[in-house]
């Protein structure tokens, strides 16, 4: 019987964040309290119309676009992130560099032997054990085939701190942090 929150995913199996629903979620409930705060706050000055009204609607829609998330989602050989328009795929047993970006937010640029890039956030691997495991053993199937040039690096690293972050927890759900 297989649970939900077991480590490996059934064979052949697509694994999706697990988190994602929550973030949309929560993306609409920030740009309905931007929408509600604006539109009190023009009613309380007595300066609401339609025009007003449809403007607040418009940046409260404009917000949700910002900060809508991506689902991320991986098979056997492959990794893909669907934004509102478009999806980015790679072949994750065919990469060829593996690239951390540091700046605002981190982020980890994956790029295959066809030229597709996907971006991720590691901390959405560090939250989703299965699809790391999916990424794993795929850059493992890159670097035995030796396709994987840059990048082996940042995913020992990444490893070290999913490794670090599944100890935590362990320790913690045992009483022993």
């Amino acid at each position: 019987m297989k649970h939900r929150d077991d480590l490996r995913p059934l064979a052949g199996g697509v694994v999706h964040d697990r988190s994602w629903a929550e973030e949309v979620r929560t993306s609409a409930r920030c740009s309905a309290a931007l929408f509600v705060l604006l539109l009190f706050v023009d009613w309380a000055a007595g300066s609401l119309d339609w025009w007003r009204g449809g403007l607040w609607l418009l940046l409260a829609l404009l917000l949700l676009l910002v900060l809508f998330p991506a689902r991320v989602s991986a098979g056997e050989g492959w990794l893909a992130s669907r934004r509102l328009l478009r999806t980015r795929r790679v072949r994750t047993d065919l990469l060829v560099t593996v690239r951390p970006v540091n700046g605002v937010t981190r982020r980890l640029v994956l790029a295959d032997a066809f030229g597709d890039r996907v971006e991720i956030d590691p901390e959405l691997l560090i939250r989703n054990p299965d699809l790391w495991y999916r990424l794993d053993e795929g850059t493992r199937g890159s670097e035995r085939n030796g396709t994987l040039r840059r990048g082996t690096a940042a995913l020992h690293s990444l490893a070290d701190d999913l490794d670090r972050e599944t100890a935590l927890s362990v320790f913690r759900a045992s009483g022993l942090d």
